[in-house]
């Protein structure tokens, strides 16, 4: 049996630098679950199943077999158990990052400790790039495009009735 870890987020959208993790995850891991957690409380500009659609056309030059994309609402640490993962993959962008992430790390270890958190730095292209910031500058017109797949950024810019750009 290989080593099976955990990508959550929320990948609303799905960023560069997202793919840039999970490309370096597979190095780490025989196989990646990106796992979109559903977080009612959060206002989403794509549903769960568009945020599953983009991802798999995001992924589909590297999908191997060895990622798989599902969807879950629920502890993450139990999730890791029903899915035999024996690891959380977080990526983390600066030090505003690491407060949040360690406090998870910390927490889901509390949880159980069988399952691992390991933490990947986000490569230097990518390290200002998030979700909620690309959704804000595209909706104020700003050039997104090389921090997106193509077809995110197609669907960013359907979204927002921006097929003029």
């Amino acid at each position: 049996m290989g080593k099976t870890a955990i990508y959550p987020g929320s990948f609303d959208p799905v960023t560069n630098g997202h793919i840039d993790i999970i490309k370096r995850g597979l190095i780490l891991f025989d196989k990646i679950i990106v796992t979109i957690l559903e977080n009612p409380a959060k206002k989403s500009l794509f549903t769960i199943n568009e945020r599953i659609e983009l991802l798999k056309a995001s992924l589909k030059d590297i999908e191997n077999g060895n990622i798989e994309i599902a969807s879950y609402g629920g502890l993450l640490v139990d999730y890791a158990v029903k899915r035999d993962a024996q690891a959380i993959l977080r990526g983390m962008r600066a030090v505003s990052d690491f407060d949040y992430e360690f406090q998870m790390a910390l927490m889901n270890r509390k949880l159980n400790r069988e399952v691992q958190t390991v933490f990947l730095m986000t490569g230097l292209r990518w390290i200002f790039t998030s979700s909620s910031i690309i959704k804000e500058a595209v909706q104020f017109g700003g050039d997104i495009k090389s921090m997106v797949p193509p077809v995110v950024y197609e669907e960013l810019k359907k979204k927002y009735n921006l097929s003029n750009r």
